[in-house]
């Protein structure tokens, strides 16, 4: 308990800046995932190409070496940003790739007869996607997200070999100061398990109003 205690501020700027890391990538995630999705089913042939391209070079690539793309490759070119923002755009465009395919397979789930019956209407693709697949597709969608962005969470630790400030990398501090590193790790996941399960709570929530009825 005294490691707790005695750095409390300490775990205090760590959990705070995995917080930060979590929410803002969470954001940019989202809103990629969702225009990404939204080009894997347009009828515009390239934008189905960019749209499958970016998911499968995101998939297969090590989240680690993305980070080095980012972080270390982006100011080769004259993009000078603070670390965090690097880690954000690392991290969601990242989990983006992830997101988009959980879309994807709940707008598959959306019958074909309700798309072509707007079409029918008059309603562009735009309108079609937004007003009539996107709201019955979201229902289904909402466990496979929230599992996404918890593993968000858990993947934000990797920014702190970049000398961004997350929770996992207090341990370095803590080791050198001689506290035991086991009650050191343990209160980490504490943090950690915080972070996780309000997400969990959210989207347990979200499920309960929107979700599929089982």
């Amino acid at each position: 308990m005294n490691v707790l205690t005695d750095n409390f501020h300490t775990y205090a700027e760590g959990f705070l800046g995995t917080l930060e890391l979590t929410v803002y990538s969470s954001v940019l995630a989202l809103v990629l995932g969702f225009l990404m999705a939204s080009f894997r089913v347009a009828p515009v042939g390239s934008l189905r190409i960019f749209g499958t391209a970016w998911v499968t070079v995101l998939r297969n690539t090590p989240l680690t070496l993305l980070f080095f793309a980012v972080l270390l490759g982006l100011p080769r070119f004259g993009l000078v940003l603070p670390f965090k923002v690097f880690a954000v755009l690392a991290l969601g465009c990242y989990t983006s790739a992830f997101v988009c395919e959980a879309l994807r397979s709940g707008i598959n789930t959306v019958p074909r007869g309700q798309g072509e019956a707007a079409r029918s209407l008059g309603m562009t693709f735009g309108q079609t996607l937004q007003l009539v697949i996107l709201p019955q597709a979201f229902r289904s969608v909402i466990p496979p997200v929230g599992s996404t962005l918890i593993a968000l969470a858990k993947n934000s630790a990797i920014a702190g070999a970049f000398s961004v400030t997350e929770l996992l990398g207090t341990y370095r501090t803590l080791s050198e100061l001689g506290y035991n590193i086991v009650w050191t790790f343990v209160w980490i996941a504490v943090g950690y398990l915080i972070i996780t399960l309000a997400i969990s709570a959210l989207f347990h929530l979200m499920e309960r109003a929107w979700g599929v009825a089982r």
